[in-house]
């Protein structure tokens, strides 16, 4: 979910987690049989996810952009569906929903983690409207240069490039908000020919899940939100407060292990120090590109470092790595500070149109909190409310949208609901997985220690997920899962941790 959150790091950062590859058309191939329920009206044909040997259909389904209108432009749905190996699978497929706002479902690399569930079931993603192959919203004047140091980490205001990347869209921006998606999705599945649904949602797929779950709960059969984003919480104004809380659980961590805190003393007061000298002044930085080795010259400010700092958070084996390069940057060593960047920026704005990101916030979030709600939720962390401003002034150059009224109240339901969250999550933490937790009347939240943001990557949450796809219900699942599990070893060197 994800300085500024718009001004490009930090935009970058909210929109992280993780991200699946494109499924390219197979030529002259014919549509597939009906699947199981209802009959299929959408036809799908071969395709090939590049990286995963599965079986894979892909289609489109076009549906009116304006929808209440029910007239004037139309825009294409990608569909992929990952058929179950059972011979007769169930009837009830798991539909996953991507985080962002604004990434594609159909780029994100989740399949290997879903063999257990794919046994018995299709698994299908959809790229949201604006999204992916959906009509996106591409914006290239907002995603930071892959080549230029001096441009990947440019102090700029994100608002300034809006009215430029408008101008390449053929789309009305007010339709690309999550409760019009979610309509979109009901087409999908009715297309598809199935009567119900299970829902796998990952950050801002949690928020998708749930209004899907408000307008069309007889079609969900079970829920799954990971990193749970409540009606309640509003990007990115808690984010701030979020994030402040993952790097002081990290910087205490590093403290009380005896390897991390002799190779990295006082690294909190150092880093302090660091911060208020980008402050007085920002860092003159002269380094090889880790691409190119070529000598470059940039610039870094406060804000653009801690944007960055803030996106290492979001996975603990990279969040691993940050006592080290907090560290060598309190010494003014750069390396591991731009390596880890550019790593992790690449993936994220590879997924994800940035423009959807903006027609969300701007419609749903935005316009629920003031500046000085950003001041107050801010007060007291390194990442100050410069994130939750910069997300006003771009809103303010957005057009107006409308939401339902009731848009923002909890959702209340009664179908059975897996809240996951992970121990250190910088942006979606435990407590928001309680919140959501306090109307959903059949639900069970777990908590996965020493996991950051989504917690796919733990078995014991694997197996939960296929539980209760299998059960149908909550009752009966063990509340405890990854008791061994802890953050992983800090690196002292690029060689690794001590062992």
């Amino acid at each position: 979910m994800t300085g500024g959150i718009l001004s490009h790091p930090l935009a970058l950062a909210v929109l992280a987690a993780l991200s699946l590859t494109g499924c390219s058309k197979s030529s002259g191939a014919e549509p597939d049989s009906a699947g199981p329920g209802s009959a299929r009206q959408m036809a799908l044909k071969p395709c090939r996810l590049d990286g995963v040997a599965a079986q894979t259909l892909c289609g489109t389904l076009e549906v009116f952009e304006d929808r209440a209108a029910a007239k004037g432009r139309k825009i294409s749905l990608r569909v992929v569906v990952v058929p179950a190996l059972a011979s007769q699978p169930k009837e009830d497929p798991l539909f996953f929903l991507a985080g962002g706002p604004g990434q594609a479902a159909s780029r994100t690399r989740i399949l290997p983690a879903l063999e257990r569930i794919r046994r018995q079931r299709d698994i299908v993603f959809v790229d949201q409207r604006g999204t992916g192959d959906s009509h996106p919203l591409d914006c290239e004047a907002m995603n930071p240069s892959r080549t230029s140091l001096a441009e990947r980490f440019e102090d700029r205001e994100d608002a300034d490039v809006i009215p430029q990347c408008r101008k390449g869209w053929d789309a009305d921006e007010r339709l690309y908000t999550t409760s019009i998606a979610m309509d979109d999705l009901d087409d999908v599945r009715a297309a598809l020919g199935y009567r119900q649904v299970n829902l796998w949602g990952i950050s801002y797929g949690t928020r998708a899940a749930l209004v899907y779950m408000r307008q069309h709960p007889d079609r969900v059969r079970t829920a799954i939100l990971d990193g749970v984003a409540p009606m309640g919480q509003y990007l990115p104004l808690y984010a701030a407060r979020d994030g402040q809380r993952a790097l002081d659980l990290l910087l205490e961590a590093c403290a009380k292990d005896s390897v991390c805190a002799k190779a990295y003393p006082d690294l909190r007061a150092r880093t302090e120090g660091l911060l208020a000298r980008l402050e007085a002044a920002p860092a003159k930085v002269h380094l090889a590109h880790p691409r190119t080795g070529v000598p470059e010259d940039f610039t870094l400010t406060r804000r653009v470092f801690l944007s960055e700092l803030f996106s290492l958070l979001y996975s603990p084996d990279v969040a691993s790595l940050v006592p080290l390069m907090l560290d060598r940057a309190t010494k003014d060593d750069w390396t591991s500070f731009v390596a880890l960047s550019l790593g992790l920026t690449d993936e994220v704005a590879r997924t994800t149109s940035r423009g959807m990101f903006m027609a969300v916030v701007c419609a749903e979030d935005a316009p629920f909190f003031t500046e000085e709600d950003a001041e107050r939720e801010a007060k007291g962390t390194w990442f100050g409310p410069r994130m939750a401003l910069d997300v006003k002034r771009a809103c303010s150059k957005w057009p107006q949208a409308n939401v339902p009224k009731s848009f923002r109240e909890p959702v209340k339901s009664d179908i059975p609901t897996l809240l996951l969250s992970g121990e250190l999550d910088p942006v979606t933490p435990p407590p928001w997985g309680e919140e959501a937790k306090r109307t959903l009347t059949h639900s069970l939240h777990v908590v996965v220690p020493g996991l950051g943001h989504n917690t796919v990557g733990a078995d014991c949450a694997r197996t939960l997920m296929a539980e209760v796809l299998t059960r149908g219900s909550v009752e009966g699942l063990t509340p405890d899962c990854g008791a061994g599990l802890k953050r992983p070893p800090f690196f002292t060197s690029f060689a690794g941790p001590v062992p």
